[in-house]
């Protein structure tokens, strides 16, 4: 194989958005050059039974001969996590910044989707949070979704913290 078309396959797995973990479950196509968006279904590898939808912009490679920037998808994204079924909580981080437990290359190489998990204490809720990481400018674009844990019964491994 030649140094050029190792050039391009490389180009090519990076350029594929999502690990393993994730699942595309949808595929809607928004023109007539081949952009699409993508839903994908990721569970939370610590919490058994939550499911959270990610969608996420993927271009064609049309629009990326014909826009440049051929390296990078946009940072729109959305999350909606739901309970999808009994929910069992491993050891999950408990601080403010809470842990990454998703996150899918949206360039070649800097910028990335990320989702994180923040589990609010006082509202017994937990909260994901999608964004953006850019090494040079973080973006502000970001979206979140919750799971209440109120009322609901709920195996935490480690003990419920207080």
């Amino acid at each position: 194989m030649s140094y050029k078309a190792l050039a391009y396959a490389g180009i090519a797995a990076m350029l594929v958005a999502l690990p393993a973990a994730a699942e595309v479950v949808g595929k809607v196509g928004v023109d007539w050059v081949g952009n699409d968006i993508i839903v994908d279904a990721v569970s939370d590898p610590e919490i058994k039974g939550i499911t959270c939808h990610v969608t996420y912009f993927d271009r064609s490679i049309i629009d990326r001969l014909s826009k440049g920037n051929w390296f990078e998808d946009p940072s729109n994204n959305s999350i909606a996590c739901r309970q999808t079924g009994p929910i069992e909580i491993g050891d999950i981080d408990l601080s403010e910044e809470g842990q990454e437990v998703f996150k899918a290359g949206m360039s070649l190489i800097w910028k990335q989707l990320v989702v994180n998990r923040i589990y609010d204490r006082k509202n017994d809720t937990l909260i994901y949070l999608a964004h953006s990481r850019q090494v040079v400018d973080g973006s502000a674009k970001m979206s979140i979704s919750t799971v209440p844990l109120f009322n609901q019964p709920v195996t935490w491994k480690n003990g419920k913290p207080e």
